[in-house]
């Protein structure tokens, strides 16, 4: 894995919305836009229509059409707008706050006439940076509302299949779309799971590296950072889909539990990969530091070797460089050469006794 600099300073979300009024629209993130992008997908059995604008009056003429209606807001920022949208289609204040609101978890709320679903839309963008969104949908009888924090999703191949009548959306309502779009954003919840396991498997073979490249520890800490966030916004949506299965409002068609039942296997499923992948990460740091004890261990058990083979050639060295004037082997015609040798000797003695006990 390629060297990074990390000097970026993090952006933390802050709540301006404590001690406010309960209801009040007031737009919590960091990601603005100048004006509201507004994309409009009216659609029968027989006949698409799709249009782009930026007023968002535009929405207001699709509420009671015998097609359906997928109408999908980029740029929660825009509150004014947002309020205007919702009072037409009859959206609660409260509702309205958790659109805006981009720490809200996911969670689902039934009322009589409509749906509402908050979920977290993960993906990578072209920088490969993580990227985290904020997704509401508010499902009618014959529309659904999406609010994005800002432009890029997941849905290409939605408006493909809503375009080119692919499979059943054409011919099924505003509760199979509902399944369509949260389905979609599952699907990449697996392309992420699968980048993820990636990344950990890099990270495992660098750490067996012989030298690992510099600054493993703050990748390895910034991984643990996204699985968190990333089980921060996957895990509350079991819940989710679990009632949206159990449900019997009115809106959900008896045929769309069996596509929801599905669904739930596959959130499921997730589920249970992230916390392997979360125990892998943790266990990341352990290896480690695991690795580097075990290289401190090899450096520490040569140095010892050496001082332990060097130990008795230094006691005999210090015997003899003893200034005493009556010392027997000093007379000796060939002491010197004896000295050497019996120096080698102990040398080869102690590398073989240390081999022998395999320790070398």
């Amino acid at each position: 894995m390629g060297k990074k600099k990390r000097n970026r300073k993090k952006e933390r979300v802050k709540y301006s919305s404590l001690h406010q009024v309960p209801g009040q629209v007031t737009y919590v993130g960091n990601k603005t836009s100048e004006a509201p992008s507004i994309e409009i997908i009216n659609y029968t059995k027989d006949q698409v229509e799709k249009s782009q604008s930026q007023t968002i009056e535009d929405a207001f003429n699709y509420k009671n059409e015998n097609s359906i209606t997928w109408i999908n807001i980029n740029g929660l920022n825009h509150t004014k707008e947002i309020e205007k949208l919702g009072k037409h289609y009859n959206l609660h204040p409260l509702i309205l706050e958790d659109i805006v609101n981009t720490q809200q978890r996911p969670k689902i709320d039934d009322y009589d006439d409509y749906l509402f679903v908050v979920l977290k839309m993960l993906y990578y963008d072209e920088q490969k940076e993580f990227v985290n969104e904020h997704l509401s949908i508010a499902v009618g009888k014959n529309y659904i509302l999406t609010f994005q924090e800002a432009d890029g999703d997941v849905f290409d191949g939605l408006r493909e299949r809503i375009e080119n009548a692919k499979g059943r959306i054409r011919n099924s309502g505003s509760d199979y779309l509902m399944y369509a779009l949260i389905d979609a954003v599952i699907d990449n919840y697996f392309v992420i799971l699968e980048t993820m396991g990636e990344k950990i498997e890099l990270l495992e073979d660098n750490l067996f590296l012989e030298s690992p490249e510099e600054g493993i520890t703050q990748e390895i800490q910034d991984l643990k950072r996204e699985i968190l966030k990333i089980r921060r916004s996957i895990y509350p949506l079991r819940e989710v889909i679990s009632r949206l299965e159990k449900s019997d409002h009115p809106l959900i068609e008896e045929k769309t539990n069996n596509f929801l039942r599905d669904l739930y296997d596959h959130i499921v499923q997730i589920s249970e990969n992230i916390e392997i992948y979360r125990e892998m990460t943790w266990g990341l740091m352990d290896m480690y530091m695991t690795t580097i004890s075990n290289k401190m261990n090899e450096v520490m058990k040569v140095l010892t070797i050496m001082a332990s083979i060097f130990i008795p050639l230094t006691f005999m060295a210090g015997i003899y460089g003893m200034n005493f004037e009556h010392m027997p082997e000093l007379q000796f015609e060939h002491g010197y050469l004896y000295f050497w040798v019996i120096l080698i000797l102990v040398f080869l003695g102690m590398l073989w006794y240390f081999k022998r006990k395999k320790w070398l």
